[in-house]
């Protein structure tokens, strides 16, 4: 079975459409990336890190085109907070009733550490784009191209390379 997977695999990699910034089939590569991890023995806060840059990019990649489809439903302030929660329940309620986030043993400084990575993964994401924007804002440009998305992922692999440590 796995001789399967490991032939369809680059078929379907080399046959892929292009990809977006930011595309839904994220999402799925997500779970997919959390299966993946378990198996090579990558730790659930290291993946939680970039579970949580993930949902917080798509929140804020869908909320962009509820503003250009202009749907505001009743107040943006709510539609905004509503969906960063759905995102974040329809990725976190299937883990959690699948029983890969709440094992005793699978604890960091007291939190489960999918939670703790995904909580992380989202502060950082968030603080190193805020980072940029104050950058950007202070010197009118960017030093350099594709500023706006290094920052962010270097954040998180370097997270990533610091929790190596803390959980090997």
């Amino acid at each position: 079975m796995k001789k399967i997977y490991y032939f369809l695999l680059p078929i379907l990699a080399l046959s892929a459409l292009p990809a977006q910034a930011i595309c839904p089939i994220c999402v799925v590569a997500v779970g997919a990336g959390l299966g993946l991890s378990e198996y090579l023995g990558i730790d659930n806060t290291i993946a939680g890190l970039w579970i949580g840059g993930l949902l917080i990019s798509v929140s804020v990649w869908t909320i962009t085109w509820f503003n250009q489809k202009n749907w505001s439903l009743g107040s943006k302030f709510w539609r905004n907070i509503l969906t960063f929660i759905l995102f974040y329940a329809l990725t976190l309620w299937p883990l959690w009733t699948q029983g890969l986030i709440g094992y005793p043993n699978e604890t960091l400084w007291g939190w489960d550490k999918l939670i703790l990575g995904t909580t992380i993964g989202t502060i950082s994401f968030v603080a190193a784009t805020m980072w940029y924007n104050s950058i950007k804002k202070k010197h009118g440009h960017a030093y350099f191209p594709f500023q706006k998305v290094v920052m962010p992922v270097s954040t998180l692999l370097i997270l990533s390379g610091l929790f190596y440590f803390i959980t090997k």
